[in-house]
C-alpha cells in the first residue's frame, strides 16, 4: 500500500476564519495577529548643476533627479501572547522541559509578589525567558515589535490609550492603588483594559523582556512596559529599561511571539 502523505501539524488552534486569534498548544497561550508594518519614504527632487570640462565646455547640463515615493515592509506580521506569562505556564515549562535555570528560583519571593497561577511570572532573567519561548516553539519580541503592538493601532501617543495620564489606572498596575487598580503588587494577568490589538498589560504590571541588546555595548538586554512598582511616567509607550541578561527581578517577566506558521 501506498503512504499516506503526512499532514502538516500547526503548532495552534483556532476556530476564527481570519486568523486572528490563536491558542498555541504547547502553552495554551491565546494569540492575536499583530500587523504588518510598512514604512513609506516620500519622494525627492535634486536638482543636479551644470557641469563643465577643463576647457569650459558643458560637460552635463543642468537636470533634476527624482526619486519616487517608496513602501518598504519594516517587518512582517506576527503572533502575539494577548497576556504576560503566567506563573502557571512557567510551572508547567519547568516539569515538562529539562531546563534548569543558573539559579535556582526562589518561590517565596514570587509567590510574594505574583500570588497565584494566573499571576505573571517573575524573577525570571532574559536567559530564562528565551529558554521558555524555544520551549514552546515562539520567541522574544524584538524591541520594534514590542512597541508597535503596544501602540495598539495608535500613532505618535504618550499612552497606549492616547495622551492623558489620567486614564492610567483603567489600563495599567503601576506603583500604588487607585480606580480599577486594587493590587498593591502584580495583578492577575487581563486584569484591566486591552489596548487596540488586544492585548493586555502592555503597559504597568510587569517590565517585559526583548530580544535586543540595550546599546552597542551589549551589557544589557531591553525591557519595555513599565510595571507595578514604578510610576505612571515609565508607563510611557517609548520608554526603555534595561538590566543584565542574568538578572531577575520582582517587576520583570515576559511575554513571546510567533511568526505566520
Amino acid at each position: 500500500c501506498q503512504d499516506q502523505p503526512k499532514v502538516e501539524q500547526k503548532p495552534f488552534t483556532t476556530d476564527d476564519p481570519d486568523m486572528k486569534e490563536i491558542i498555541w498548544k504547547k502553552d495554551g497561550a491565546k494569540m492575536v495577529l499583530i500587523p504588518e508594518v510598512l514604512e513609506v519614504t516620500p519622494s525627492t527632487r535634486e536638482i543636479i548643476p551644470t557641469t563643465y570640462d577643463q576647457f569650459g565646455d558643458v560637460v552635463r547640463e543642468e537636470h533634476e533627479i527624482v526619486t519616487p515615493e517608496k513602501t518598504v515592509k519594516v517587518f512582517d506580521a506576527f503572533y502575539m501572547d494577548v497576556y504576560e506569562v503566567t506563573v502557571g505556564q512557567f510551572k508547567k515549562f519547568l516539569k515538562s522541559s529539562s531546563y534548569e535555570p543558573d539559579e535556582p528560583i526562589d518561590w517565596t519571593s514570587v509567590y510574594g509578589v505574583s500570588s497565584t497561577e494566573k499571576h505573571p511570572m517573575i524573577m525570571v532573567t532574559w536567559h530564562d525567558a528565551t529558554a521558555y519561548a524555544k520551549w514552546a516553539g515562539k520567541r522574544l519580541p524584538t524591541e520594534k515589535e514590542w512597541e508597535w503592538a503596544a501602540r495598539g493601532g495608535l500613532e505618535n501617543r504618550e499612552f497606549l490609550w492616547g495622551d492623558e495620564e489620567i486614564l492610567a489606572r483603567d489600563y495599567a498596575n503601576y506603583d500604588g492603588t487607585g480606580g480599577d487598580d486594587k493590587w498593591e503588587y502584580t495583578a492577575p494577568v487581563g486584569s484591566f483594559r486591552p489596548n487596540g490589538y488586544g492585548l493586555f498589560d502592555m503597559s504597568g504590571n510587569l517590565w517585559e523582556w526583548c530580544q535586543d541588546w540595550y546599546s552597542s555595548d551589549q551589557i544589557s538586554r531591553v525591557l519595555r512596559g513599565g510595571s507595578w512598582y514604578h510610576g505612571p511616567d515609565l508607563l510611557r509607550v517609548a520608554r526603555r529599561n534595561y538590566y543584565a541578561p542574568s538578572y531577575g527581578r520582582y517587576d520583570s517577566g515576559f511575554r513571546c511571539v510567533s511568526g505566520l506558521n
